[in-house]
């Protein structure tokens, strides 16, 4: 596994995180930055390298544009399915267990909440472990469309991986050639198939959006790990816990755009924060 964030929070910090979230319930909002430590690389940290994620508007109006990027998910999610839950996904479902966290929302898709036994997820944007027809609504697993993308395409994820592969927080990988590879349609309507993921310019569906305003109301604060809140999707969760006078906490290693609405805001790796904050209220 990738080693573990080496920023460590101060004592005194701690204290005060502590002292915030003590005899609260804590519902938690987390992103990319958290599961970096399980060697899936965020969009926006301070070394972050810059990218381009796919947008829905190109995904349904361009058909080279879904080549290419079935051709990188073919990759991309293998990568992601293999990822392992670090000590702050851990963390945080040991405070779920010891009653401090209420329900958590991630703008993640790689599952790792809940392979870390987190039960109470709403996965806000979707997993990357289910693909959805756009006609006619149905879903198949990703494994199973895997299956199918590899008979029409033998040998092309072996000849694609080499070592160092980078792959994105959608699971898109960085494949130079996919000009040759082979896209398959819905087997029930014949449609577009698409990863059950929002992309950019794609609203998240409304009941998740609901489920996540009534996790914040039956909460007293909200603990952000991992997010740089850029996007309105997490952004509005932290405001609307502001508005309400709950305390927002912030974990990430570099500026978010609700560091203002904070009550405390810590530079630091989710991975030593959240272990830490877990230790100190004896969650096992």
């Amino acid at each position: 596994m990738p080693g573990t964030s080496a920023a460590v929070i101060p004592e005194r910090e701690l204290d005060r995180l502590h002292a915030l979230l003590s005899g609260r319930r804590v519902a938690v909002l987390t992103g990319a930055g958290i599961s970096t430590d399980s060697g899936i690389p965020d969009y926006r940290s301070p070394d972050a390298p810059p990218r381009n994620p796919m947008t829905f508007q190109q995904f349904v109006g361009d058909p080279v544009f879904r080549q290419r990027y079935w051709a990188r998910n073919h990759i991309g999610w293998r990568r992601m399915d293999a990822a392992r839950p670090n000590p702050g996904h851990r963390a945080l479902a040991r405070l779920e267990r010891a009653g401090l966290v209420s329900g958590l929302i991630t703008q993640n898709v790689d599952l790792l909440h809940t392979k870390a036994g987190q039960r109470a997820v709403i996965d806000l944007h979707g997993v990357y472990a289910r693909v959805r027809c756009l006609d006619c609504d149905g879903l198949i697993s990703r494994m199973a469309l895997a299956e199918r993308l590899e008979a029409e395409n033998p040998g092309f994820a072996e000849a694609a991986v080499v070592d160092g592969l980078e792959v994105a927080p959608d699971a898109d990988a960085v494949v130079a050639d996919t000009s040759e590879f082979r896209m398959v349609a819905c087997a029930r309507c014949g449609g577009i198939l698409k990863p059950d993921i929002v992309y950019f310019g794609e609203s998240v569906p409304k009941p998740r959006v609901a489920a996540a305003f009534e996790l914040l109301e039956r909460s007293d604060a909200l603990l952000v790990a991992g997010s740089s809140l850029t996007v309105m999707s997490g952004l509005r969760f932290a405001r609307r816990a502001a508005k309400s006078g709950m305390p927002v906490v912030i974990i990430n290693r570099g500026a978010t755009r609700a560091d203002e609405l904070a009550a405390l805001t810590l530079p630091t790796g989710c991975s030593p924060t959240l272990d830490a904050l877990a230790d100190a209220f004896g969650a096992s």
